[in-house]
C-alpha cells in the first residue's frame, strides 16, 4: 500500500518516488557543491543539510558528495536512517516545519554520480540474451557456452568511465577488421549499442581470501541502479577472442542518478527462473533474489524495448557470492552490471544487436530506421516496480552519443 506523505506530490499513483521508494542521490542547485539528497515527490531532500540539524540521528554519514560513508555504515545503519527518514516526511510528522526549508524542486537539480565506483565488474546472467547472441554468432545447436547453466559469467570492466545519467557519450574509436580485409584498420565505431541492465552496489565489503555464501552476498548489497552498458559490436567482435571485452566496453557505462535501496524493492522480490541444470551448492540460495522490475528502452523519445528485471538467471546476490568465491576481495562502492535483460519475444530484448538481429532488420524509430546508435541519438532507460496504488523509480538513464574525436 500506498505510504502517504504529508508532500502531496509523493502520493502521487503513478509518481517514481514515492514515501515507499526514497531513492539516494547527489545533487546541487544554482551552483552549489553537490550533497546528498533523498527524492520525495517532485522534491529532492537536502539530506547533509537535515544531518547538519540534527534531524536524521546519523553522525557524519552524509556530508560528503557520496553515499560511500552510509553505505560503509552496513545494514543496521541503513534501515535505522531509512526509518528516520520515513518518520520525517510522513504524513502528520512532527518535524515538518524543520524539515520544509531542506526541500528543493527535482526541477532545479543537477544530478553527479551518487557513488564513488570502487570497481565494476559486469556479467552475462540474462539467459535470453546469451542464446540470442550465441545464436547469431555460434549458431542455436552451439549457444549457450558449456558453463553458462553453471556459473554467472563476467569480465571486470572499467569504474573510470561510469557516469551518470545525462553525460554525453563521444562514440569511441577503435580497432576493426572486416572478414574480407587483409588488415584491421583504425576509427570510429560503426556497430555502436546498448545494454539495458541493472546494477547492484555493494555496501559492506569482504576480505582477501574470504569466500561469502548467497545470504551474505544479498545482505551486502545496498541498493539498485539502472544501467546502459554502452558496446561496440564492431570493436568487440574482432578483440573478444580469446580473453573477452576490452575496449568495446571500456569507453563508457552510464548509470542512473538515484540509487534504489534493497529495502524498497524487497516487496517485489521475485525467485529466478527455473534453473535447467542444478547448481552447485554455493550458488544456491533460499530466498527470492529477483526483483519484479519493469524495464524500457527509447531512442530519440520513441519507446522501442519492455523487459523486466525478473528475466535474470542468476540474481545480483548469485553474482556477487561467485564473484567472491575464489577468495576475490569485495569493496564498498562496487558495481556488479546483471548483463543484458531481454525477455522472449523481439520487442522484449534489451540491445539493438538483438533487436536488428545483427543489422539485417532495421528498426523504425518515430519514421526514421536504425540498425546501430548513430550521432546525436539519445538512449533512455527506465524501470519501476509497480505496487498497490504506488510505483518504486529509478529516474531516467540517459545518454546522447557525439561524434568521435578526430585522433591522431
Amino acid at each position: 500500500m500506498l505510504k502517504r506523505s504529508w508532500i502531496d506530490s509523493a502520493n502521487d499513483p503513478e509518481g517514481e518516488f514515492p514515501l515507499n521508494n526514497l531513492p539516494y542521490g547527489v545533487f546541487s542547485t544554482n551552483g552549489t557543491a553537490p550533497r546528498c539528497g533523498v527524492a520525495i515527490g517532485d522534491r529532492v531532500l537536502d539530506v547533509a543539510g537535515a544531518e547538519e540539524a540534527g534531524l536524521t540521528e546519523t553522525a557524519d554519514l552524509l556530508q560528503y558528495a557520496t553515499w560511500n560513508p552510509l553505505m560503509a555504515a552496513g545494514p543496521a545503519a541503513w534501515s535505522a536512517f531509512r526509518e528516520r527518514l520515513t518518520d520525517l516526511l510522513a504524513e502528520g510528522a512532527a518535524d515538518r516545519a524543520k524539515v520544509e526549508p531542506l526541500l528543493v524542486p527535482l526541477a532545479d537539480a543537477t544530478m553527479h554520480m551518487p557513488l564513488e565506483v570502487a570497481e565494476y565488474t559486469d556479467f552475462y546472467a540474462g539467459k535470453q540474451h546469451a542464446q540470442n547472441v550465441g545464436t547469431m554468432f555460434r549458431g542455436p545447436e552451439n549457444a549457450l557456452p558449456p558453463n553458462w547453466l553453471h556459473i554467472p559469467i563476467g569480465y571486470n570492466g572499467r569504474a573510470s568511465t561510469v557516469v551518470v545519467s545525462g553525460t554525453d557519450i563521444r562514440r569511441p574509436l577503435g580497432q576493426t577488421k572486416p572478414k574480407d580485409a587483409e588488415m584491421p584498420s583504425f576509427g570510429p565505431c560503426k556497430r555502436l549499442d546498448i545494454e539495458l541492465e541493472i546494477g547492484a552496489i555493494v555496501g559492506t565489503p569482504s576480505k582477501m581470501g574470504e569466500p561469502i555464501t548467497t545470504a551474505r552476498a544479498q545482505d551486502m548489497i545496498f541498493g539498485y541502479v539502472l544501467l546502459n552498458d554502452w558496446s561496440a559490436r564492431d570493436l568487440q567482435a574482432w578483440e573478444y577472442q580469446p580473453l573477452g571485452p576490452f575496449q568495446a566496453k571500456a569507453f563508457a557505462t552510464s548509470i542512473s542518478p538515484w540509487i534504489v535501496t534493497r529495502e524498497a524493492l524487497a516487496p517485489f522480490a521475485v525467485d529466478t527462473p527455473p534453473r535447467e541444470k542444478p547448481l552447485l551448492p554455493y550458488l544456491q540460495a533460499d530466498f527470492p533474489g529477483n526483483y519484479d522490475v519493469a524495464l524500457s528502452v527509447e531512442m530519440n523519445g520513441h519507446r522501442i524495448s519492455t523487459t523486466n528485471m525478473r528475466e535474470l538467471y542468476y540474481s545480483a546476490a548469485q553474482q556477487l557470492a561467485h564473484h567472491a568465491s575464489s577468495g576475490c576481495a569485495m569493496r564498498t562502492g562496487d558495481l556488479l552490471g546483471s548483463g543484458t535483460i531481454s525477455g522472449p519475444e523481439p520487442s522484449n530484448y534489451g540491445s539493438l544487436l538483438e533487436m536488428t538481429w545483427g543489422g539485417e532488420n532495421p528498426l523504425d524509430v518515430g519514421g526514421e530506421t536504425r540498425t546501430f546508435i548513430e550521432d546525436d541519438d539519445t538512449l533512455t532507460l527506465r524501470g519501476h516496480a509497480q505496487g498497490d496504488g504506488y510505483r518504486v523509480g529509478f529516474g531516467a538513464c540517459t545518454g546522447t552519443i557525439l561524434p568521435a574525436p578526430e585522433f591522431p
